[in-house]
């Protein structure tokens, strides 16, 4: 149902980019809009994994730097049948995980030094289970594509208020250009694309955590994990990046409750209510 349900909002998020450029500018402006969005996918698939590491100030770690994780991943790569990650580890006490990369020949876990510090080992391995997961199940380039999309519609509707600004908004009655539709794109498409690409990176942890816990083969250590990295991210709070944060395996809280409305992640009590439930059907 996650898959199903991923697609769906996959092909919705592409109807609105559609959408958005045939509201600025007809049939040239769709056509717009899917370059836009095949540049930025170009770009993003070759290059994201190494921009988002170099953005978090990540770096690689050797074995005897860290060998505990080291060994976990390279033990949960094993058992998943994948080749085993590169394996970084970023400079923040803030607890908190991510993986990378457009598919499991190239892959790379990120664990903070806080995370490090306040997980056990069990629970440590049960987050990497969830980060091994996201690879396998292609999440990454899923949500790389997905965040592409709707930075691709944020921007169309940019250009529709600097038309409009300008006096864009004078449409070729042949292109099919309307200054209603235009400003309906401005305001409403950007919303939207946003709490599309938020509804597809929650399905996907979801099922992250799922495959996670099967592959770990214990769901109460990634349930365990998920509450104190709650508490955790709430403490020290994770100067992260907006558009990299539904990488993260919690979400870097603000402190402001709103947030939890627009957020990229699913509640963690109904994260570890799944995972709980999984131990009494196993």
């Amino acid at each position: 149902m996650n898959g199903f349900k991923t697609m769906m909002l996959m092909m919705l998020l592409t109807l609105l980019l559609v959408w958005g450029g045939a509201a600025m500018g007809g049939k040239s402006g769709m056509t717009m809009a899917l370059l836009i969005a095949f540049f930025m996918n170009f770009i993003t698939y070759f290059f994201s994994d190494k921009i988002v590491l170099k953005m978090y100030g990540a770096r690689e770690a050797t074995e005897s730097e860290a060998p505990v994780l080291h060994r976990i991943v390279r033990r949960l790569s094993q058992k998943a049948g994948i080749p085993m990650p590169k394996v970084y580890i970023i400079p923040d006490m803030s607890p908190n995980a991510f993986a990378t990369g457009r598919s499991p020949k190239h892959a790379a876990v990120a664990a903070t030094e806080g995370i490090m510090q306040l997980l056990s080992e069990e629970e440590l391995s049960g987050v990497m289970a969830h980060e091994l997961a996201h690879v396998m199940h292609r999440d990454i380039l899923i949500g790389t594509i997905a965040a592409t999309i709707a930075g691709a519609i944020s921007y169309l509707a940019q250009m529709a208020q600097w038309a409009m600004i300008f006096g864009g908004s004078r449409h070729d009655d042949d292109e099919g250009g309307s200054p209603v539709a235009s400003l309906v794109m401005m305001i409403v498409a950007p919303i939207a694309a946003m709490l599309v690409q938020m509804a597809i990176s929650r399905s996907r942890e979801y099922s992250a955590d799922e495959g996670g816990a099967e592959l770990q083969g214990n769901p109460l250590s990634l349930a365990h994990a998920l509450r104190k990295l709650e508490k955790g991210a709430q403490a020290i709070p994770m100067e992260a990046n907006p558009a990299t944060t539904h990488m993260l395996i919690v979400a870097p809280f603000s402190g402001k409750a709103i947030m939890k409305l627009f957020s990229t992640h699913p509640p963690i009590e109904e994260r570890i209510a799944r995972l709980e439930a999984m131990r009494f059907r196993g």
